[in-house]
């Protein structure tokens, strides 16, 4: 049994730097929970699926690493369309005008949709001018199996977007306990096919693109089912998924598509970079993409809490309670660089067996550590203000000046100087991750600058219903 004292000290601490005027901590962990968990299993299954095509050899991983970079490119355009529905959902929740969630709720889902859509016929036209583009300097057989992966992926846009989109809606309200259940239906059925087309019959990237479409339409099947017969929340109907609301549209957009053109300047950097290292080899190619699942394991309750503080920033700006989002911004900011620190600290003594499920060559496995190194020293102060604090800032409405700030800094940092580092200098795939954590610096340094500010906070996206 915990002793009183100590309870009152915790319940005191809590109180203190995670409640508001009209949130409270209690309400802050059973948001923030859902989501963790959601973070955990989502890396997790990433890590047992990544360690499983690397059994189909360093060609198959590599291929679906390079591939993988493409897809982030693409799907993060139905993520930040999402986004803009939480955002303006969660704000109309916090402003009392409850009888606007639906409509919110369903140009989001339209959005979202018609975009996914229309990418999805451009990929599955243009895959093969597309990869020649961006990895024609690959080897035969890498270059093969990223062709079977690109279209398998291409053909599960649509699913993706749809779970993203009514999921984005949920968190809007904090219903993160059925986000929650919906990724667990996505990721598990996805591993769980994994290991019947990869590992047993022995499919190779086919089958982990089988096992994609599969998981991620069944997921948007059971969004939708949800949506529409069991919420009695948003109480959304079909006649509004199908019904074009341009006063709405135009409010989602307003988040969304800066957000958006951010997500596909940022990864388009990324895919820059991604280039750089095909040029350098499959080893190379495979050092990141290791490195890349060791860098979503060290974030794992960071970006947990960075998806949390967007309902709680947005429904707090809806409110009109500057005071309590400045206050969540820097409980949430210190707790992402204290879970940093400890990730770090529980990762490093598992490095080598964790290291051992992607059966690297032994000649990458230095550079593997010290990559990791380097990642978690960097993440802890550069992170939260690079990633969680321009989240508050958008959940408040400024996404113009934080996707122009982070398109601006991913550029002319990040690219030119991973070049610069990677090619040039002739360090590698070490340099362009050096390079990638000067941009954080950079990108967060304008970020804290922009918060200590006001005009972050002056957008007015919804107002609150007379009365309240």
């Amino acid at each position: 049994m915990i002793p009183l004292r100590y309870k009152a000290r915790c319940h005191a601490i809590l109180n203190k730097y995670l409640s508001g005027e009209s949130i409270d901590y209690r309400q802050v962990i059973s948001l923030l929970l859902p989501i963790l968990i959601d973070q955990a299993f989502l890396v997790g299954l990433s890590l047992v699926n990544t360690a499983m095509i690397s059994s189909s050899g360093v060609a198959a991983i590599s291929a679906v690493s390079m591939v993988d970079s493409l897809n982030l490119f693409l799907v993060n355009v139905f993520v930040a369309l999402a986004t803009g529905g939480t955002v303006v959902v969660a704000q109309y929740k916090g402003s009392g005008n409850d009888k606007m969630l639906s409509k919110a709720a369903a140009a989001s889902l339209t959005a979202v949709t018609l975009v996914a859509v229309t990418l999805s016929l451009i990929v599955l036209l243009f895959y093969h001018p597309i990869l020649k583009v961006l990895f024609g300097t690959a080897e035969p057989d890498v270059f093969d199996h990223a062709g079977t992966y690109l279209v398998g992926s291409a053909l599960s846009y649509l699913g993706i977007a749809l779970k993203e989109a009514v999921c984005g809606a949920l968190r809007g309200i904090g219903r993160t306990r059925v986000t929650l259940g919906l990724s667990l239906i996505l990721n598990l059925s996805y591993v769980l096919l994994n290991v019947l087309f990869v590992h047993f019959m022995e499919m190779g990237v086919l089958g982990l693109s089988v096992a994609v479409n599969i998981s991620r339409y069944l997921a948007a099947a059971c969004a939708l089912y949800y949506l529409l017969r069991m919420d009695d929340s948003l109480r959304i109907r079909l006649k509004e998924l199908m019904s074009w609301n341009i006063s709405m549209f135009k409010k989602i957009m307003f988040i969304g598509l800066p957000f958006a053109a951010e997500q596909l300047f940022f990864n388009g950097g990324k895919m820059l970079t991604q280039i750089y290292i095909v040029s350098l080899g499959t080893y190379e190619i495979a050092s990141n993409a290791i490195s890349s699942v060791f860098a979503m394991l060290l974030q794992i309750p960071a970006i947990a809490l960075s998806t949390a503080l967007v309902t709680v920033v947005g429904q707090c700006i809806g409110r009109g309670n500057i005071q309590d989002a400045r206050k969540f911004t820097r409980s949430f900011l210190w707790l992402a660089s204290g879970s940093l620190l400890v990730t770090g600290l529980i990762l490093i003594p598992f490095f080598k067996p964790l290291v051992s499920l992607f059966r690297p060559p032994a000649e990458i496995m230095d550079d593997l550590y010290l990559i990791m190194i380097i990642n978690m020293l960097a993440q802890i102060p550069l992170w939260p203000i690079s990633f969680l604090l321009p989240g508050a800032l958008r959940a408040a409405g400024d996404s113009r000046f934080t996707s122009i700030s982070s398109m601006l800094t991913m550029w002319l940092f990040r690219v030119v100087l991973g070049y610069v580092f990677g090619i040039t200098l002739n360090l590698g795939v070490i340099g362009v991750w050096a390079a990638m954590q000067l941009e954080w610096g950079v990108r967060g340094t304008i970020f804290l600058l922009r918060y200590r500010g006001e005009r972050w906070y002056r957008h007015r996206l919804v107002e609150p219903v007379s009365g309240k």
